[in-house]
């Protein structure tokens, strides 16, 4: 067994009722075979943070910030108490903590805050126990000592600033997608899966609105080196890391936006001289009216007049690998 440290995250999807918890609870217990120490942070289950939403709104047209985030966070409260009881009733010691229990210090906020800092020791201590530390995500505590909320991907941020702050030998992203594409694959039919990326062209491919990270968590990992890897709760299949290892001269991700872009990302593209070409050849056939093309050093993007079809995007695709 490694005497390292290993951060899972499991999103909603993952954790959407009782079963999906028990998938979650057997992938734990096998990395517990292999790591002494396991965080785990979860999202709460399904749509539940939406129908929090909802339901306030039902209340009040515009709810109160400070409560709004002692409501949403509920969500993942009941996450994580599930899963211990789960993980407890299967033999392994486990303890949940919410974000403030955590140690997770943010700014003043009470949406969208950003995390300043993280006390360690409470997950120390537990993790010194050999149990097995659930700690939900999205949230934290403020210098009011109310309850924060992250804002969007604030899961995905909470894993990688605890990876981050415990010096984990890496942060596992689990959700239903398993890994990085070099397109959406539900409309491109051959689109590959990446092996690896540099964090630079991920928070490029989540900039243009690929959803599987957010730019946040990302920029996080970079800055403290701690490898990304995101993979699927439901299969095991190998899945992308995100890491500081840079390709020179390669396309990555060819993404379209629903706003009339496309972009095409990938370190070294403003020298890829051909692939240019060949994306000037496709848009001079194409009968989508070109605003603009804006071509950086790791990315060119192309924005149309009106909303173009997925063919397009199929073209630009088959082009670039």
């Amino acid at each position: 067994m490694e005497d390292k440290i290993v951060v899972l995250k499991f999103g909603g999807s993952s954790v959407a009722d009782n079963e999906r918890l028990k998938l979650v609870a057997d992938k734990v217990i096998e990395f517990k075979k292999k790591y002494k120490k396991i965080v785990v942070i979860l999202s709460a289950q399904g749509k539940t943070t939406d129908k929090l939403i909802h339901e306030a709104k039902e209340l009040a047209d515009d709810p109160n910030k400070r409560e709004m985030a002692a409501l949403v966070s509920t969500g993942e409260q009941v996450s994580i108490a599930k899963l211990s009881i789960l993980l407890n009733n299967l033999g392994h010691k486990a303890i949940s903590l919410t974000g403030w229990q955590a140690g997770i210090k943010s700014s003043i906020a009470n949406k969208c805050a950003i995390i300043e800092n993280i006390n360690i020791f409470r997950i120390q201590k537990e993790l010194a126990e050999e149990k097995i530390v659930i700690v939900a995500g999205f949230q934290g505590v403020n210098s009011n000592n109310d309850i924060s909320t992250l804002g969007r991907g604030g899961s995905d941020t909470t894993a990688v600033a605890v990876a981050a702050a415990l010096e984990a030998d890496k942060c596992i992203i689990f959700s239903d997608v398993d890994g990085v594409y070099t397109a959406d694959p539900n409309k491109v039919k051959d689109a590959k899966k990446l092996k690896s990326i540099s964090y630079k062209e991920m928070i490029d491919i989540s900039n243009e609105g690929a959803k599987v990270l957010h730019d946040r968590s990302i920029k996080i990992g970079e800055k403290y080196n701690i490898p990304i890897i995101t993979k699927s709760t439901f299969n095991e299949q190998e899945g992308t890391e995100v890491n500081k290892t840079i390709e020179e001269n390669t396309v990555k991700s060819v993404i379209k936006k629903d706003v009339s872009k496309i972009s095409i990302v990938g370190e070294g593209i403003i020298r890829n001289t051909k692939l240019i070409e060949n994306v000037i050849n496709i848009l001079e056939k194409s009968e989508a009216e070109v605003l603009r093309i804006e071509i950086l050093d790791g990315k060119l993007s192309i924005i149309f007049k009106e909303i173009v079809d997925d063919l397009l995007l199929q073209k630009f695709h088959n082009i670039s690998f």
